[in-house]
């Protein structure tokens, strides 16, 4: 038993050491039954898990793996960075070859501040926005998730809401009361709010696509009221692009749309599979960051030399490949294989696709926000799920949770998976 390495074994193990077994909730597959597998290995579009299985991957860690797994370029950059040191306290040059890139490609971010996590990067931003306007209160969206941030962890999406728990116990009331919950896509409650409290917002912060409460895409008019309303009313608009930053574009999401914020969180792409986070934006905010300004911020391992040649290595891929064109088709070809499956079925299925990104909610009309979401059948998610993973195909397990597509996948991935898929979808049982 000591020399098992079986999912079953480890897992077993693991809850005797750690909290649930996992050191991320949404892993321990709580949501959709059974005991997660442990990977071994990892290459290209695929996982090999410890049991000797080979699965296509859907969740790309989360979304930094969108060269796919174990990529040869970011690996090279690796070994040459690991033959100069792991760590040094100190400035380094690839941590200005990163702001260089960042300040480049993201039309919002005129200064970068490198961290080591989404959480921090959120958490650093929404502290920079109350330091700047000198104000004390947020808005978020409902089922948008920032990270486990104490006062951003109120109806949260991604693990919390799978969890079924989108407020963290742990959060002082008086932590929360300083963050006001909006629905997503509500431009009317939006105006309300700033007519009431306009002068006490510090900044207003959202995913513009919502891809932590499955994945949710704004009615036409919304962003644009959004910017419109932080303008006038001095808030500081913080776009979290963690997860779609670099994914949808170079410049992300705001690129596409042609929307600027005043800040933005970055994280995920940017360490090509490392550990990291930034937040950037305008200079004049920016500049109220130490040692510069009074707004503290600090991180040992912030612009760590190894995190920033695997994030250099990749958006250089990225900008010499531009891959967004074929992902783009490769998710629209999944999603209108899986709508028209559930149409043959009498299955009411909703799969919103923006790029490589895409989700699956069984529910008769298009997702707009956190209510519609969790209103939705996630035990008909569940059997897909388990019907995808026994055949092959492992997707986020979770009903709340985004696919994502690598420019691994080739056209016999996708063709296999909407195979699987759609099989998958005839045989649910509703």
């Amino acid at each position: 038993m000591e020399n098992d390495t079986s999912s079953t074994a480890l897992f077993k193990k693991a809850q005797a050491l750690m909290p649930g077994g996992v050191n991320s909730p949404v892993r321990a597959f709580r949501s959709v039954g059974g005991s997660p597998f442990f990977t071994a290995r990892a290459e290209g579009a695929q996982l090999h898990t410890s049991d000797g299985r080979e699965l296509i991957d859907y969740v790309c860690t989360w979304g930094p793996a969108i060269h796919g797994h174990n990529d040869p370029d970011i690996r090279a950059a690796l070994a040459t960075a690991l033959d100069r040191g792991t760590s040094f306290g100190t400035p380094n040059p690839d941590e200005v070859k990163m702001a260089e890139r960042i300040v480049a490609m993201v039309p919002s971010v005129e200064k970068i501040r490198m961290c080591n996590s989404g959480t921090e990067a959120t958490l650093s931003a929404i502290r920079l926005a109350r330091g700047f306007t000198r104000r004390d209160k947020i808005i978020k969206f409902a089922g948008c998730y920032h990270g486990h941030v104490d006062s951003l962890l109120v109806k949260a999406g991604s693990g919390a809401l799978t969890l079924g728990n989108p407020d963290s116990a742990g959060i002082p009331a008086s932590f929360a009361a300083e963050t006001i919950v909006l629905e997503y896509n509500d431009l009317e409650a939006l105006e309300a709010c700033f007519t009431e409290q306009g002068d006490q917002i510090a900044g207003l912060i959202l995913e513009p696509y919502p891809a932590n409460c499955g994945l949710i895409l704004p009615e036409p008019g919304f962003l644009e009221g959004v910017r419109k309303l932080c303008t006038q009313h001095s808030t500081v608009l913080i776009f979290d692009e963690v997860m779609t930053g670099f994914r949808l574009a170079p410049g992300g999401v705001q690129e596409r749309i042609g929307i600027t914020p005043d800040l933005t969180a970055l994280g995920k792409i940017i360490g090509g599979g490392l550990p990291v986070g930034a937040f950037g934006g305008k200079a004049e905010i920016m500049d109220h960051l130490a040692p510069l300004g009074p707004v503290y911020q600090a991180g040992t391992l912030s612009g760590n030399p190894l995190a920033m040649a695997a994030g250099i290595a990749s958006l250089d891929k990225l900008l010499q490949t531009q891959p967004y064109p074929t992902l783009d088709a490769m998710g629209a070809q999944i999603a209108q294989a899986l709508l028209d499956a559930a149409h043959q079925k009498g299955i009411s299925l909703q799969v919103p696709q923006v790029g490589s990104m895409f989700a699956l909610f069984f529910a008769k009309q298009p997702v707009r926000n956190y209510n519609e979401a969790t209103a939705s059948n996630t035990s008909a998610f569940k059997q897909l799920f388990n019907y995808a993973l026994e055949h092959g195909i492992y997707l986020p397990p979770s009903p709340y949770e985004t696919c994502f597509i690598s420019n691994a996948h080739q056209s016999h991935h996708i063709e296999k998976t909407i195979e699987i898929l759609t099989g998958g979808i005839h045989a649910l049982e509703i």
